[in-house]
C-alpha cells in the first residue's frame, strides 16, 4: 500500500544553529519560504557537536559534519522539515536519507582580512600571529609568509571578532560572507581574491537540507524550496564539492575549490590540495579547468576532472598519509 503524506502541516519548521549568523541564515531562508507556504514557518534553534568543542580544531573532532548531525536528526524524526546550512558546513557525501534540496543566491565567496592595526598580512612584522583554524586558509598563508605564526582559531563569528580586539591575535581571516550579511563589513580590512586565497567549496553559499522523500511527503515543501535554487550557484557549488568527494575531502585535507562563470559562459574551476594536516614546508599543488556546464552531471565531471589534475600534478602524495 502506497503511504499517503499530509500535503501540508499546521506550520513548517527549519531546524538551525543557535549562533547570531546561523540564525541570521535561518531567518532568511524563513522570509523567502513565507511568501511561498500558506502555514507559518518557524525556527528550531539547536546546538551541535561542532559549537560545544572549541579547544580543538574540526580536523580532530570529527570534521564540519559535527555542525549538521544534530539537525539532520531533528528532520529524521519530524521535528523539522528543512535545515539551513552553511554550504561549506555540509559534507560532501549526504548520508543516507537526506538530500542537499537547494543551493540560494550566493554572497561574497572570498576570505576577509580583519585586524585593527595592520592593512594586510604582508604588513605584520616576522613572528605575528594570524588566527585560524582552517587548513585550508592556513597552508595558503604558510606558502605566501612563512615568516608569520598561524594559531588555532574556533568560535562561532562573534568569539572569533572578540578574541581579536582582546589582542589574542594580530589580525584573522573569516569568511566575508558572514561578515556581510550580519552588518559587519565594516570590520573587512582587505579581502582575498580568489586568485590570491582559494576559498573553500562552497564558501559564501547557504544550502537547504531535506528529507529524501520530502518531495513524495511535502510536495508544496519541496516546491518551494526548488523555487529558490540558484541555477548558477547550485552549478559551480557542484563542481567544487565534486573536486573534495572525488578526493575524499574532510577537515584534515587542506582543499580550496572555487567555481566561477567566466565572461564566455563557461564554467571556470580553480583548485588547491595543500600537505595532509597542514604540514608546514609543503608547497601546495594546483590545478584548473573549464568547461561548457549546464546541469549538474557536467558541473560534477568537471570536478572530478580537476580531482584526477590534482592528483597527477603531485596530490596524490599529499593526501597518502590520510589514508
Amino acid at each position: 500500500m502506497t503511504e499517503v503524506f499530509p500535503q501540508a502541516p499546521g506550520r513548517w519548521v527549519i531546524a538551525t544553529r543557535e549562533s547570531r549568523l546561523a540564525l541570521w541564515q535561518a531567518e532568511h531562508v524563513k522570509a523567502l519560504l513565507g511568501a511561498r507556504l500558506a502555514a507559518p514557518v518557524e525556527l528550531l534553534g539547536m546546538t551541535t557537536r561542532g559549537d560545544q568543542i572549541l579547544d580543538r580544531t574540526l580536523s580532530k573532532v570529527g570534521g564540519k559534519g559535527l555542525f549538521v548531525k544534530e539537525l539532520e536528526t531533528a528532520l529524521e524524526s519530524g521535528a523539522a522539515h528543512l535545515a539551513v546550512h552553511s554550504l561549506k558546513d555540509v559534507p560532501m557525501e549526504m548520508p543516507a536519507g537526506f538530500v542537499l534540496a537547494a543551493v540560494l543566491e550566493r554572497e561574497d565567496p572570498r576570505d576577509a582580512w580583519v585586524s585593527a592595526r595592520h592593512a594586510g598580512p604582508a604588513e605584520l612584522p616576522a613572528g605575528a600571529v594570524i588566527g585560524t583554524s582552517s587548513l585550508r586558509r592556513q597552508v595558503q598563508l604558510a606558502a605566501r609568509w612563512p615568516q608569520l605564526r598561524i594559531e588555532p582559531l574556533r568560535g562561532n563569528l562573534d568569539t572569533r571578532l572578540r578574541k581579536l580586539d582582546e589582542g589574542q591575535y594580530d589580525g584573522i581571516v573569516l569568511a566575508a560572507a558572514g561578515l556581510k550579511r550580519l552588518g559587519l563589513g565594516d570590520r573587512i580590512r582587505a579581502v582575498f581574491e580568489a586568485d590570491q586565497m582559494i576559498p573553500a567549496a562552497g564558501q559564501g553559499a547557504l544550502g537547504i537540507e531535506l528529507r529524501a522523500d520530502a518531495e513524495q511527503r511535502h510536495p508544496l515543501l519541496w516546491a518551494a524550496v526548488r523555487a529558490l535554487v540558484d541555477d548558477r550557484a547550485w552549478l559551480a557549488t557542484h563542481a567544487e564539492r565534486a573536486v573534495a568527494r572525488a578526493l575524499g575531502g574532510s577537515c584534515s585535507m587542506p582543499l580550496a575549490a572555487h567555481a566561477r562563470f567566466a565572461a564566455d559562459g563557461r564554467l571556470e574551476l580553480h583548485t588547491l590540495l595543500g600537505a595532509h594536516d597542514g604540514a608546514a614546508g609543503i608547497a601546495p599543488v594546483l590545478a584548473d579547468g573549464r568547461a561548457e556546464v549546464r546541469d549538474t552531471a557536467a558541473a560534477e565531471a568537471l570536478g572530478r576532472e580537476v580531482a584526477a589534475r590534482l592528483l597527477a600534478s603531485g596530490g596524490s602524495a599529499l593526501i597518502a598519509p590520510a589514508r
